[in-house]
């Protein structure tokens, strides 16, 4: 008869839907849940109303106390955390600094779910930082938190595939299922002592920036292959626009072409919506106006003129 896996008392620290999976294994698996620590309600949506995240959404759901400091450096938040008595935290996509006091408070130490295989991607974008390099592969990394930034020792890793028709969004929740899964054992490897982490390698790093809303604009100078990932690395946000006529229009879906006719880039060729790029030709597949539904490219042409030669503007206004 096998043994049952011991419950861990355990902070969470996170703010995001990345987080949420890993928050509902945490308790599916039958481990404490002392706390949950979240990013205060920030002002959301098209009234600006107040809401809470979709973490603290959960534990107020679940009735586990919610915690929202908008800072962890102050002594009294030191002893509240210290006196919760952990075996570990686990924190993910959390967003405040965690000082030396809170590190160091719980048995096992504080632990982190990172979308990246480290240290390749640290910091705040991973994701989409992965698409827009057209890495072949990313994938999640468990680690020990100390003072730096993603600078832990390693405890565990799992590598995912991106695909040619991969998106921000499908990574998403990919990432999130699998860090799910390594939290749990990285946590039974720890406690049982089965399991050690080891330093990142010293090579390798990169830094995941994190996104703006200007970045989404597509420059038609670029290559297609590199606007292709800006629009699958910026699904949903910021997403990859293009300014078409006197408006903005959203760009969701794309498929790059060889050929651009040698056209000026940003020339649109032909009456399929294929637009010359500094490199090839970005074909845009399904499109979006403010305030309107997603359309084919087809049915968007039915309502919007854009005859063949028609220069479409820069991100900088250059035409």
């Amino acid at each position: 008869m096998s043994q049952a896996r011991p419950s861990l008392r355990l902070a969470f620290m996170g703010t995001p839907d990345f987080a949420v999976p890993v928050l509902r294994a945490l308790a599916g698996a039958g481990h404490e849940i002392a706390a949950v620590y979240s990013q205060p309600p920030r002002p959301a949506g098209r009234g600006h109303k107040s809401r809470p995240s979709p973490v603290q959404a959960l534990a107020e759901d679940r009735g586990w106390p919610p915690r929202t400091p908008t800072s962890l450096k102050s002594p009294e938040e030191h002893a509240a955390f210290a006196a919760l008595g952990l075996d570990a935290a686990v924190v993910v996509a959390y967003g405040l600094i965690l000082p030396k006091e809170i590190l160091t408070a719980p048995r096992l130490g504080c632990l982190n779910v990172h979308a990246s295989l480290l240290p390749r991607w640290r910091g705040a974008a991973p994701i989409q930082r992965a698409i827009l390099a057209g890495d072949a592969e990313t994938g999640v990394t468990v680690m020990q938190m100390d003072a730096g930034l993603d600078t832990g020792p390693m405890l565990l890793s799992q590598a995912v595939p991106i695909a040619a028709e991969t998106t921000a969004s499908s990574l998403h929740d990919t990432l999130a299922d699998v860090g799910a899964r390594l939290i749990l054992e990285a946590l039974q490897g720890l406690d049982a002592g089965t399991l050690s982490a080891r330093p990142q390698p010293g090579e390798g790093v990169t830094y995941a920036a994190k996104l703006s809303k200007a970045e989404g604009g597509l420059d038609w100078r670029l290559p297609a292959i590199e606007l292709e990932r800006q629009v699958r690395a910026f699904t949903p946000w910021p997403g990859a626009s293009a300014r078409i006529g006197a408006g903005t229009v959203k760009i969701l879906a794309a498929e790059v072409l060889a050929n651009n006719d040698g056209c000026e880039p940003g020339t649109v060729l032909g009456p399929d919506l294929t637009v010359a790029c500094g490199e090839g030709a970005l074909r845009l597949t399904r499109v979006q106006r403010p305030g309107k539904s997603p359309l084919a490219a087809a049915d968007f042409l039915r309502g919007f003129a854009l005859p063949e030669g028609t220069r479409l503007a820069l991100p900088s206004g250059d035409s």
